[in-house]
């Protein structure tokens, strides 16, 4: 089936040649998701709130208590960003990391604090690996096989940001008992937003 890409999430997906047939001319520019009757469209990830990791702590306690939490930030975008992960268990922090980029974009600071999740692990570690971006989530299980399998090309064109998706793709290889899932940004949940905070320090004099 013919492969477009979703102007909002920047995901590529698929419509049938029976339904292109009846709009003759018409080149689709938004997935199922984010089409625009429907519930996702025009939706963007909320503000980022640049909270302390002090204040996170203090402000949230929801979602879940298990697994590597990740996120990436950007602003504006592209320009400056930052990502952050952080491994907790039952918890409790075992691990954390952040970082930043001079020049970058939101989509590249997701997938970096994803790779850099997956450097805290062993490979026999079976762990949840949590992201709010679901184009980094789908990206992996999803559609990377596929892409691997075409000589890493699609039918519209190039991927974007194809060096961190295959550097990913191969981390989560090597971890095969990780599971990588969705997690809505700003939800409450206590890890996203401490993740939110890691990704976001370069914001700040301090965490």
């Amino acid at each position: 089936m013919p492969e477009f890409t979703c102007v909002t999430c920047d995901a590529p997906f698929t419509l049938s040649d029976e339904v292109l047939d009846r709009y003759p001319g018409w080149t689709p520019r938004f997935c199922k998701e984010h089409g625009r009757k429907g519930k996702g469209a025009g939706q963007r990830k909320p503000l980022e709130e640049n909270l302390r990791l002090a204040e996170v702590l203090e402000r949230y306690s929801g979602g879940p208590q298990d697994g590597i939490f990740t996120d990436g930030s950007c602003s504006p975008n592209p320009g400056p960003g930052g990502w952050g992960a952080v491994w907790v268990r039952g918890g409790e922090v075992l691990a954390r990391a952040h970082g930043r980029e001079a020049d970058t974009t939101n989509n590249r600071m997701e997938l970096r604090a994803l790779i850099e999740g997956m450097k805290m692990l062993s490979a026999d570690d079976e762990v949840t690996l949590h992201s709010d971006s679901q184009l980094c989530v789908k990206t992996i299980n999803e559609w990377a096989a596929g892409w691997e399998r075409r000589g890493w090309t699609r039918k519209t064109g190039a991927i974007k940001n194809l060096d961190l998706v295959q550097e990913l793709y191969a981390s989560a290889g090597e971890h095969p008992k990780v599971r990588l899932e969705w997690l809505k940004a700003h939800s409450g949940n206590l890890w996203n937003e401490y993740a939110d905070s890691l990704a976001t320090a370069w914001m700040r004099d301090s965490l």
